[in-house]
């Protein structure tokens, strides 16, 4: 019963009627042969038997196409699911490490430091927020003792510090990568040996941050706003510079109020958008030969204590000066198109010349 049910026996039997048909009606000519008969009704027989063959194969095309569909179903399914696997794994990680930055040993703490970054290298999804949790702990209050008598608790949180200021510099990509530019948030942080020199860095606050020893921002390209207002240099474990040489600033950078209480020199640093030093002071040299300003440049109320070079590559459009003061018996160096009007109290006010 179930034989007749199978289209390879309705496919042999239409063969066979089709043979005996087509070969006996081709008999009853005179003019053809038995044998030119019997070669078409074979060829007739014969094509059913193709067609029955295209149609078994196409059949198991199709089928070969949905089985190839459904492992590539559960190919995705396997990788969506060993990507969660990760994702939870990444999770718990990220917040075991975070725990640990609470930790009273500070072992543990740059150990959770190092395994927030290596969740970065691993995950580059994790960066941003990683970099976001070590300016965070860089942020938290911390102050030293005097110099010569340190307490050794507050030298290894130091140590602490230095490890997490290590690891942001290594975790931002180069200056020419072209990769994502990731932000920095270090409003009011106490930074010691502070280095990013060239790095990618897209937006950058240090509002009321305290640098201490040499900061060194030389060859960095900031593709976001960059703001220092009311931040200040001083020394550290040894005296304090800020190294700002051939820096690209794309947008805006705000040094409004911020005091240099070491040598600053930003040699060749160009400023794309607008550039603001109002009421900035500088207590040593200032050094900007060879700096363009792209927009504008706002001096309002700076002053300038050591040796000042302010012989800039080119002038911006708009430049803002008011009771803009540099020492008489100092070594000033200006733009010709700018003069200098002495004061009585020996100082002298940086002015345009007229006309």
């Amino acid at each position: 019963m179930k034989l007749w049910r199978s289209p390879l026996a309705w496919t042999f039997l239409a063969s066979v009627v089709l043979l005996l048909g087509v070969g006996g009606w081709l008999l009853t000519d005179p003019a053809t042969s038995r044998s030119d008969a019997l070669k078409t009704g074979g060829l007739a027989g014969g094509a059913i038997v193709a067609l029955y063959a295209l149609w078994l194969n196409d059949r198991r095309r199709r089928v070969e196409e949905r089985r190839q569909d459904i492992e590539r179903q559960r190919h995705e399914l396997e990788a969506q699911r060993a990507e969660q696997d990760r994702e939870r794994v990444a999770d718990e990680r990220f917040a075991k490490a975070v725990e640990l930055l609470g930790h009273a040993a500070d072992q543990v703490r740059v150990g959770a430091l190092h395994a927030l970054a290596g969740l970065a290298r691993s995950r580059p999804d994790y960066t941003q927020t990683v970099l976001d949790v070590l300016c965070s702990y860089l942020r938290r209050p911390f102050t030293r003792s005097s110099l010569p008598d340190p307490d050794p608790e507050e030298e290894r949180e130091l140590t602490v510090r230095l490890t997490a200021q290590r690891l942001v510099t290594d975790l931002l990509p180069g200056r020419d990568d072209s990769g994502p530019a990731y932000d920095l948030d270090l409003t009011g942080a106490r930074l010691e040996y502070l280095d990013l020199s060239g790095r990618l860095i897209g937006g950058l606050l240090l509002r009321y941050a305290s640098l201490h020893s040499t900061t060194n921002l030389s060859g960095c390209r900031f593709k976001g706003r960059v703001y220092f207002t009311a931040a200040g240099t001083e020394s550290g474990r040894q005296v304090g510079y800020f190294r700002c040489r051939g820096a690209v600033f794309e947008s805006r950078a705000w040094f409004s109020g911020t005091k240099f209480a070491e040598a600053a020199d930003f040699t060749e640093t160009t400023f794309a958008g607008p550039a603001s030093f109002k009421d900035a002071g500088f207590a040593a040299d200032a050094i900007f030969t060879g700096v363009d300003f792209g927009d504008s440049l706002d001096l309002r109320r700076a002053s300038f204590e050591g040796q000042t070079d302010l012989r800039f590559a080119s002038l911006p459009e708009s430049v803002s000066l008011y009771n803009t003061l540099v020492r008489n018996e100092k070594d000033v160096r200006i733009p010709a198109e700018w003069d200098l009007e002495e004061l009585r109290d020996g100082t002298a006010r940086i002015v345009a010349k007229a006309g």
